[in-house]
């Protein structure tokens, strides 16, 4: 009967969430409701919730987005010149999925993968 998973994820400063994941990422806005915000982009919709108090290095805020045509995805990110997560490089993985990672203003980590085929 599950047929939808919607992330939500911390938000310390709601202008510069919004920046990164408009701007950087393409994404748009859904809705503002004040401290939840709503973004989607394609087929992945993401909610933030206000937490002024995060520390962004004590964060595991975590996702993992499946895509397709992860290469084009990821140059089209370097091309806007959006940090890569330092670990995160694109790269086939031994669980047959070509990933990378960002991590965006509040250290939320934002991993890309697509199948190996």
């Amino acid at each position: 009967m599950l047929h939808l998973a919607i992330p939500k994820l911390p938000m310390r400063n709601k202008a510069a969430t919004k920046s990164y994941y408009i701007n950087q990422l393409g994404f748009k806005e859904v809705n503002d409701y004040g401290d939840y915000l709503l973004l989607e982009k394609d087929q992945i919709e993401l909610h933030f919730f206000a937490h002024t108090t995060l520390i962004p290095e004590e964060n595991d805020g975590q996702i993992y987005c499946r895509v397709s045509n992860i290469d084009s995805w990821y140059q089209e990110l370097l091309d806007k010149q959006v940090a890569i997560h330092p670990n995160g490089k694109l790269e086939n993985k031994p669980w047959q999925q070509r990933e990378f990672s960002l991590l965006d203003p509040d250290n939320n980590l934002l991993t890309f993968g697509e199948p190996i085929s």
